[in-house]
């Protein structure tokens, strides 16, 4: 499971003792809630469907996948399924292929979501062989499902957004620039980025 509201806070905390200006945008925005996704394929599968969707359109993409394949959309069952069934339901010939791409890998063994390395480079580098799956994508994954505290998504638009504003940046920092200005905060990165969050369009700040 993610990161719980108590390990943000913790986290939270080390980093704004070490960080005025986290500390002063904690005071103004408060401790953001936690978010927190199931771990496994299911989570995954949820991922490649809300691509390039709005969130209304994901749901009923999924409403109809659970009951074409069953409640827990088995990636056996979803392989087994007919191209025009799928796309029946909402799925594009592109998201069956990257769908495809996750089944099988889970099916055949390949990629074990309840072994992924400890490591978390490794353990991206394990969830981008899924096709569809960015490092944006697999970054989510371990932040909101495994709880992986360290994890920084600084190719995350609302992370720059959100870190330029905390920091009094005079424009949105660039990956790059995103990624440096996080080092010093290890290894409580994760519950920074959960708070880039809370803090991107927050009119306390």
């Amino acid at each position: 499971m993610g990161l719980s509201a108590a390990q943000i806070a913790a986290g939270l905390d080390a980093v704004a003792a070490q960080e005025p200006a986290i500390a002063a945008a904690l005071a103004r925005a408060g401790y953001p809630e936690p978010r927190i996704r199931e771990t496994g394929y299911r989570t995954l599968l949820r991922t490649i469907v809300g691509q390039q969707v709005s969130v209304a359109a994901a749901a009923s993409v999924w409403r109809k996948l659970e009951e074409l394949l069953g409640g827990d959309v088995p990636p056996e069952v979803l392989l087994r399924a007919e191209f025009d069934a799928l796309r029946a339901c909402g799925l594009s010939r592109q998201k069956q292929g990257y769908a495809r791409s996750l089944c099988e890998l889970v099916v055949s063994g390949e990629l074990d979501l309840a072994g992924l390395p400890a490591d978390d480079e490794a353990a991206i580098e394990q969830l981008v062989r899924i096709k569809g799956i960015g490092r944006w994508s697999a970054e989510i994954y371990l932040l909101f499902a495994e709880g992986r505290p360290d994890i920084w998504p600084a190719g995350d638009l609302a992370v720059q957004a959100g870190i330029g504003r905390i920091l009094a940046l005079p424009e949105r920092p660039s990956e790059k620039e995103t990624r440096a200005l996080a080092e010093s905060w290890r290894p409580h990165r994760g519950a920074v980025a959960i708070f880039t969050w809370h803090c991107y369009n927050n009119p306390a700040l």
